[in-house]
């Protein structure tokens, strides 16, 4: 079975091309800490006319869209105060925004998080953002399927760019948690 680092001729360690990348994601590679090497974080350049996954997949191979992840940005709100969030599922599902991630933020609503929100709190650019580099402050939840992929490619920071790692290094990134049933069937 290929991984994502075939569909690319050019595949580097994130930690070469830290000026590409935004500024929290390049310091959150700087001080990585976990279990995987920070080598193995890989970035790939990409065109930003094509960073949707729809797009990418089509460009790259439809086969790259069972190893692609998605970052959306939950906004959770209960008694005037809001929770973001960051969720994390595989490009084939999608995150169950008013069950799962209603229930674990004890929100009584939730929704998709405005892009000004989402892309000014957290540093990056929307349409590619990661992960990695997040407001310590925002609970992270990670689809069990994504946890355990061997290889996911997920969006760098910016629109240019992806980053491929094994998935469970986004179970390691501060404030974690694995859910299953985070994605749910598109």
């Amino acid at each position: 079975m290929p991984v994502p680092m075939d569909a690319f001729d050019d595949v580097r360690p994130a930690t070469a091309c830290l000026d590409l990348l935004p500024g929290p994601v390049a310091a959150a590679l700087r001080d990585w800490r976990g279990c995987v090497p920070v080598e193995e974080v890989r970035y790939v350049d990409t065109d930003p006319a094509i960073a949707d996954t729809e797009l990418l997949v089509g460009h790259y191979g439809s086969w790259l869209l069972e190893q692609s992840a998605n970052c959306v940005v939950v906004a959770g709100k209960r008694a005037g105060e809001t929770t973001l969030a960051a969720c994390v599922v595989l490009s084939t599902t999608r995150v169950d925004v008013n069950g799962t991630v209603r229930r674990r933020l004890g929100a009584r609503k939730a929704s998709f998080a405005p892009m000004d929100t989402a892309v000014g709190e957290g540093g990056m650019e929307y349409g590619g953002i990661t992960p990695v580099g997040l407001p310590a402050s925002w609970p992270l939840l990670v689809d069990a399927a994504v946890a355990d992929a061997p290889f996911v490619l997920i969006g760098s920071g910016s629109r240019r760019g992806k980053l491929i790692l094994p998935g469970k290094t986004l179970a390691e990134l501060p404030g974690a948690t694995v859910l299953e049933g985070l994605g749910v069937p598109a």
